[in-house]
């Protein structure tokens, strides 16, 4: 797995001490970080924990945290540097830029309007926020969001179209702003990877804070190209409360597993429905998010009621999040995004404090 702010993996930088595993498939692994007061900690015993209980020997997982002592910490330094120089990015994405892939077992559980309406509410805290389509077949992202227009060529980059929300911006690319709407594209396998590819390496994406990438569902090849493009990416996973979505969900948090991709957590959306009479009710059925995420071991981010105002925002390009009180649930799904599952690049942290060379390095590199 690689370090959330270095984009290396912990092995190469001497993190990971003792490994052992037991007859039972109990796994102990021993983490030493690079401070006491480590702000990503959390988010590195998760990826650990993600990491080994993807092996089939391994069944149950518990980590014995500690500290690099300086010897050690000063040869994490000289490695980081290495790596940084050595690796520079195909992709004008920044190294420590969190990259999300809103991702889900099946259609229709409304993915791409929590990608809108996310992207949205990150960009309403004053940051820059790409949003990708990568659902090429089934692009609504640039309605969702309002934008328009044609995409333009810069120094041979595709220029992400523009939205500015508040403080905030929105930058898109979508087959959408390619291709008319109502139009069907006839693409297969090699041809849908291309275009996917072109939306990675062939964009600037230099300035962004976050990049959310809308794909589509199951586990297909779309899905593969992106993992081996950004494996720096997480996996945020969308369902509905039903069993059987619930269980087709787990399947892409398997494919994420398999492809080295950190499932971050889940997000349960059509949760219920509340009538004027102010009476709840649990359409979809009710418990389905809750069981995904403990049988994964991730947290369940939100839990997102069926609302009008999202859908008949989405017609007009107007994402429901524009009107929604501050302490609303989608804006409480960012603020879990902005402090807890994928703080932004620039957060205080425990590494980059003392890695500002690297940025330098990387610099030199591209």
């Amino acid at each position: 797995m690689l370090d959330p702010e270095l984009g290396a993996s912990i092995v190469e930088l001497g993190m990971v001490g003792t490994i052992s595993v037991d007859e039972s498939g109990r796994a102990v692994v021993e983490v030493s970080l690079t401070t006491v007061g480590c702000p990503l900690r959390g988010q590195i015993e998760r990826d650990v924990r993600e990491a080994a209980l993807a092996l089939d020997e391994v069944s149950q997982v518990d980590l014995v945290m500690g500290v690099l002592d300086a010897p050690a910490k000063a040869a994490l330094m000289r490695k980081a540097r290495t790596i940084a120089q050595s690796r520079a990015p195909l992709t004008s994405i920044p190294v420590q830029t969190p990259v999300l892939m809103i991702a889900s077992g099946k259609g229709g559980v409304g993915k791409s309007s929590i990608t809108a309406n996310l992207a949205v509410a990150l960009a309403s805290t004053g940051r820059t926020i790409g949003v990708l389509d990568a659902d090429i077949w089934g692009f609504s992202l640039g309605r969702l969001l309002g934008v328009s227009g044609d995409v333009q060529a810069r120094a041979g980059k595709m220029q992400p179209l523009e939205r500015t929300i508040g403080k905030g911006r929105i930058k898109l690319l979508s087959m959408g702003l390619l291709a008319d709407e109502d139009q069907a594209l006839l693409w297969r396998g090699l041809m849908v990877q291309k275009a996917v590819a072109q939306f990675i390496e062939e964009a600037d994406w230099s300035d962004i804070d976050y990049l959310l990438i809308d794909t589509p569902p199951g586990t297909g090849d779309i899905a593969m190209t992106l993992a081996r493009l950004l494996p720096q990416m997480g996996q945020l996973l969308v369902t509905t409360p039903a069993i059987a979505a619930q269980r087709v969900a787990a399947r892409a948090a398997d494919f994420a597993r398999k492809s080295n991709i950190r499932v971050l957590g889940v997000i349960e959306n059509m949760s219920g429905f509340t009538c004027e009479c102010g009476k709840r009710h649990h359409l979809f059925g009710e418990g389905g998010g809750e069981a995904l995420s403990r049988s994964l071991s991730v947290p369940l981010l939100a839990e997102i009621d069926l609302d009008p105002e999202i859908s008949e925002g989405g017609d007009h390009g107007e994402p429901a999040v524009l009107h929604e009180r501050s302490d609303g649930i989608l804006h409480q799904l960012a603020e879990r995004i902005l402090v807890d599952v994928a703080p932004p690049a620039g957060a205080v942290g425990c590494s980059a404090r003392m890695l500002d060379a690297i940025d330098r390095a990387v610099g030199n590199a591209l």
